[in-house]
């Protein structure tokens, strides 16, 4: 009995750190608008550290605001933030 709630403990912290390093990536990417064609480069926080998981997500929230993503640049953890802080301008962590 004690094996089990013993596997038990350790399954649940297994999910509780896979969801806590999930909310910690980040994704740079470059969109576009058209008529008249604007771009921007921004920084989003994604719910997975997975380029192709992340290029839906972004794809999907930047469409919501008549954007349309031209490609993910890199995902990345929390240390990537400060050095695309400026570069993202009022495209960091907007959307």
């Amino acid at each position: 009995m004690k094996q089990i709630l013993s596997f038990l403990a350790v399954l649940a912290l297994i999910s509780v750190a896979s969801s806590v390093a999930a909310a910690d990536c980040y994704a740079d990417y470059k969109a576009k608008q058209d008529n008249p064609l604007r771009l921007h480069y921004g920084v989003m926080q994604v719910s997975a550290c997975d380029k192709g998981k992340a290029t839906q997500e972004v794809s999907q929230r930047l469409r919501g605001s008549g954007w349309t993503l031209l490609n993910v640049m890199s995902v990345f953890g929390p240390e990537g933030l400060g050095k695309r802080k400026t570069n993202a301008g009022q495209f960091y962590l907007r959307y």
